[in-house]
């Protein structure tokens, strides 16, 4: 079976991407503006971002940790989206609206122990290097 015609095609150029860019960053201010609790996990972002940077840990670990940091602003954004889509469509109380935003949360509450777990293993693996404190001294190794 093939596939209806499209009366209006989607314009796929340069102009689109940026429209796109545009979409994606009033959506972004939307949840600064609107969700205190995407503002809070945006606050904890901010804050264990320099930390991973400066721990002495390899480039891989470090991306790791900053991934599993973008996880929970990214678990937070589609939670936020499910809870405005769902009141939009009705502010009653109802059980599949409940489970839906439930679902959202779990999310997540799971992109905060993925972070945990994360962080955890990666800085026990390199305590050694970390209790030593020898990366806050200045100058730097790589610099003498």
């Amino acid at each position: 079976m093939s596939e209806p015609e499209s009366t209006s095609q989607k314009r796929r150029d340069f102009r689109n991407f940026w429209q796109s860019v545009g979409y994606a960053l009033e959506g972004f201010w939307a949840a600064v503006k609107h969700e205190p609790s995407f503002r809070e996990d945006l606050i904890f972002v901010i804050v264990l971002t320099p930390v991973a940077i400066i721990l002495p840990v390899k480039a891989v670990s470090t991306a790791v940790m900053l991934a599993s940091l973008f996880v929970i602003v990214i678990a937070e954004l589609l939670n936020s989206a499910i809870e405005w889509t769902i009141d939009d469509i009705s502010l009653e109380k109802r059980l599949f609206a409940k489970r839906a935003k439930d679902m959202g949360s779990a999310a997540v509450f799971l992109s905060y122990i993925n972070c945990a777990v994360v962080w955890g293993v990666i800085l026990y693996s390199n305590w050694h290097r970390i209790q030593t404190l020898e990366f806050l001294t200045w100058p730097p190794q790589f610099l003498q």
